[in-house]
């Protein structure tokens, strides 16, 4: 992602100049009015993660309830203190990297030990990875076909130096919205609806840029509400979750609140967190002692990506972001455990290898993917990716077979 995090140093250099114009927004939503705001007024569409939990606890007990109402129905005797294990599934960001996570999805699939997750969470690439997770083997082919099809071309269009001053992004993403369309349509859609109702969750992560404050998107009630808009903010909140702040256009969203309309700009969920289980707040361990498994997939590599940064500002500028960056995931990586073991969940970490090391010839290189996506593929399919601990915590290398 190197070249990407240049050219938003470009961005930052050239934002120094000052503008004459830019492009029209509507008003941001008040400070004081930021959790009042309820897109398409659907009261559980999202949550904010640093708030109180109180909002998304609730999610979770209706989840288990709608969970328990299915099992009965099929003629299963469960009650809240002897539900079966639970699945998580975290997919973190990483541009085209993603394409590790979706050879590593599939492969699991080939494995034959694939569970089925009761909640699914992404950030960016992983948030376009997420659905089709969520859904499950059914959805493997379409997801193979998004990441060994993909291109530069495919997701955005550049535009010319002049944008980092008359515009709000370095490239339009329209041909990226394309492909956001093609694939969540309405049949997915109610198919996401369709798992919520009984006690499933999808959760996709944004920025909300003008409140600084980390978004979570509950896709399945969205799904459910029957909204004839939902659908279309669906598609918004997976392009915005992969918008990459001053590369990739922002995207507003629009809310209403008291009779006057508003709009909220909504970038790459990764500006806060790369990848998330679930708020730090939320402490599991305290509300159910069923057994829960937590699969963390990150879409990067975790050791130090060496090299020589070339003197001048906007290399130098770029590389110091490619760094914080991979700092920022490393430390979300650690958190992920960190909130694991505190409330006994079972942790498992897959991230690139230093033994993968295919050529990469620019951003969104497809020879460079489907290496990538191979290599993930066959990772988990012998069942050898998933580790027990972060790096740097290990004093041995220790992995465990996928469930």
């Amino acid at each position: 992602m190197t070249r990407l995090y240049s050219l938003i140093a470009v961005v930052f250099v050239a934002a120094t100049l000052g503008a004459c114009s830019h492009p029209d927004r509507l008003p941001a939503v008040p400070r004081s009015e930021t959790t009042r705001a309820l897109p398409l007024g659907i009261p559980n569409a999202r949550f904010f993660a640093d708030e109180e939990p109180t909002a998304i606890l609730a999610e979770a007990q209706r989840a288990s309830e709608r969970e328990i109402a299915t099992l009965r129905a099929e003629g299963k005797a469960v009650t809240a203190a002897n539900l079966p294990p639970v699945y998580f599934l975290a997919v973190s960001g990483g541009g085209d990297n993603g394409a590790f996570g979706a050879g590593l999805m599939n492969g699991w699939t080939a494995a034959g030990n694939r569970p089925e997750f009761k909640l699914v969470t992404g950030v960016s690439t992983g948030a376009l990875i997420a659905p089709f997770a969520f859904l499950g083997p059914e959805y493997d082919a379409a997801l193979r076909e998004v990441y060994t099809t993909m291109t530069a071309a495919r997701v955005f269009k550049a535009r010319g130096l002049t944008a980092a001053l008359f515009d709000d992004a370095m490239a339009d993403t329209s041909p990226l919205a394309e492909i956001i369309a093609r694939y969540a349509d309405e049949k997915m859609f109610a198919a996401i609806a369709r798992e919520y109702k009984e006690g499933r969750l999808l959760l996709i992560g944004t920025t909300d840029l003008d409140a600084q404050r980390p978004v979570i998107w509950n896709v399945g009630a969205l799904a459910a509400s029957g909204k004839p808009e939902a659908l279309d903010l669906f598609r918004k909140i997976l392009r915005a979750s992969a918008a990459i702040p001053g590369l990739f256009q922002p995207v507003m969203i629009d809310v209403e609140i008291d009779g006057r309309k508003y709009q909220e700009m909504h970038v790459d969920g990764g500006a806060i967190a790369q990848l998330f289980l679930y708020p730090a707040s939320v402490e599991s361990g305290r509300f159910t002692k069923r057994k829960r498994v937590a699969y963390i997939i990150r879409n990067a590599r975790l050791d130090p990506d060496w090299a020589m940064a070339e003197r001048r500002t906007v290399n130098i500028a770029g590389r110091a972001i490619d760094t914080m960056l991979s700092a920022s995931g490393q430390n979300d990586v650690l958190r992920t455990y960190f909130i694991s073991a505190r409330d006994g969940v079972d942790y498992n970490l897959a991230y690139i290898g230093k033994d993968f090391e295919a050529p990469k010839k620019g951003e969104f290189d497809q020879a460079y993917m489907n290496a990538l996506y191979d290599y993930g593929f066959r990772q988990a399919q012998a069942g050898r990716e998933w580790h027990k601990l972060p790096p740097g915590l290990a004093t041995t290398t220790t992995t465990t077979p996928v469930r």
